[in-house]
């Protein structure tokens, strides 16, 4: 879709549609006014009869025949006045671009000066409308061959206007600064949404290559042999119920000073998951395909951060594998040793997303990074804690969690700390092993996220638990049904706040 800025008053702009916004009980705006006086007091009707007041993610549309050049105006509501900002306004472009959509309107016009966000600047609302409309458009339908001009078609053109020249540039801006960070979620989208049987290890080492092609990041990726020698035990372990090879996928971005720490950003990548001998119970394991939504978020990260050109370093590790039973998969009592040299007493094989990110924290060690971030969709007691309207994040360093947790609040994708004391690591000790992957029922979240520290105590380092928010079951106004993309805006965010400056 092409998104282009431009100067002009609203009520005369030839479009499709002209977009309005409006805060709730606040209609009487100088435009709202001049719109309902052009089209003979239908807003003042709307208004009356209860069809519109401006409730947040609430639409009217409107039919001004040849009074006005538009061929219709949508208004679309922001909510109460109290709390409005980007997030609110991302909602709402995505609520209009879902609504001109599904009605096979392709082309309209955003106007921002009548936005009530004062406090915001240009980029910024740019930025924000840019990615709600662009998420919201996204659609995954690349295997439905029946039927296909049914479909909803795809947004073509799309103008945000502005009532200063001296916008175009900032506004241009924000726009382009988007489209990146939205081919990145959109990246992570596709690979979570990707059906199992063609999403194997290999298959996310390939797109890593092809991100390395079109950026010029290096892409090292070591295969089933390179593994064993260099002693991944932990992620080999779980690998070996599939036939289908596990890979370690290795990006490496260099945009800050030569000797300048990196970042490290890990994803759990488990192409499918049936839980192994632990077998996942039949209903909705067809999700499981999702289990690689936090190596989805690393690479969709990798690529954002190399086409915006952040001047940061950048290391982002991916251990890809298949979690399924068979003759040759590991079995509950199984003892592996990881690659840190810690042996590990498995006890639930479907507890194997921390399995593969010990070894993979442990391999980020020689970058020597300045921070380490890892996700992962990693326990359903997350889900039971914080549903799905929150990440949950733990850690080792208060500092990097608030920032972490800042950019959460400023891109809509919250997060909600929770404590990671000493008392919890005495649920993973093992009587047999250094430790035991499961710690029991009780705080299930705390005591992965335990296991993780273990492998995590030389770095500054967060975790990210996205299982109940990498995928959506109903659809909001920019996040369709599937996998969410959730992680690459806020990393990118923090990237962004947080860069070393340059010497």
């Amino acid at each position: 879709m092409d998104l282009k800025v431009k100067r002009g008053e609203p009520l005369k702009q030839k479009t499709p549609c002209l977009v309005l916004s409006a805060l709730e009980g606040k209609l009487r705006t100088p435009l709202l006014k001049e719109l309902d006086q052009v089209l003979d007091g239908a807003l003042t009707r709307a208004v009356r009869d209860k069809e519109f007041s401006g409730k947040q993610k609430e639409t009217l549309l409107l039919h001004p025949g040849k009074r006005l050049p538009a061929e219709r105006v949508l208004l679309v509501g922001l909510g109460k006045e109290k709390g409005a900002g980007l997030e609110r306004l991302r909602q709402a472009a995505g609520t209009a671009a879902n609504f001109l959509q599904n009605r096979k309107v392709t082309s309209f016009v955003f106007d921002l000066p009548s936005l009530p966000l004062r406090r915001i600047s240009p980029q910024d609302l740019a930025h924000g409308i840019t990615e709600g409309i662009t998420l919201a458009s996204y659609r995954f339908d690349r295997y439905r061959t029946e039927k296909r001009e049914e479909l909803p078609p795809q947004l073509q053109e799309s103008w945000l206007l502005v009532d200063k020249q001296a916008q175009v540039n900032d506004m241009e801006q924000g726009i382009a600064r988007a489209l990146a960070i939205c081919r990145g979620v959109m990246l992570a989208r596709d690979l979570v949404n990707m059906p199992g049987n063609v999403k194997s290890p290999d298959f996310l080492a390939q797109q890593a290559r092809a991100i390395a092609e079109e950026t010029g990041l290096k892409c090292t990726v070591l295969e089933q042999k390179e593994l064993e020698e260099e002693g991944l035990g932990a992620m080999l372990g779980v690998a070996q119920g599939s036939v289908r090879e596990p890979r370690l996928i290795i990006l490496e971005y260099r945009g800050g000073n030569s000797d300048a720490r990196p970042v490290a950003l890990i994803g759990k990548g488990v192409v499918f998951d049936a839980g192994g001998i632990s077998l996942k119970p039949a209903e909705k394991m067809d999700e499981m395909k999702m289990d690689m939504g936090g190596g989805a978020t690393v690479l969709g990260t990798m690529l954002a951060a190399s086409l915006l050109k952040l001047p940061v370093n950048l290391v982002g590790i991916v251990p890809a594998v298949e979690n399924l039973p068979s003759g040759s998969a590991i079995r509950p009592g199984d003892i592996l040793t990881s690659l840190s040299g810690r042996t590990i007493e498995v006890l639930n094989t479907d507890a194997e997303g921390r399995l593969i990110l010990a070894d993979a924290l442990t391999y980020a060690k020689r970058f020597d990074p300045r921070v380490a971030i890892d996700l992962a969709t990693l326990t359903g007691a997350c889900v039971i804690a914080l549903g799905h309207h929150a990440t949950a994040i733990l850690g080792n360093h208060e500092g990097l969690i608030r920032q972490l947790i800042s950019a959460g609040e400023q891109t809509g994708e919250r997060l909600w700390q929770l404590p990671l004391w000493e008392d919890y690591a005495a649920q993973i000790k093992s009587d047999i092993a250094d430790l035991k992957n499961i710690g029991g029922r009780p705080a299930g979240t705390i005591t992965a996220a335990a296991f993780l520290q273990k492998f995590a105590e030389e770095f500054t380092w967060a975790h990210l638990d996205i299982a109940g928010t990498a995928w959506e079951e109903k659809g909001r106004p920019y996040t369709p049904k599937g996998g969410t993309g959730v992680g690459v805006r806020l990393l990118v965010h923090y990237l962004r706040q947080s860069m070393p400056p340059r010497s």
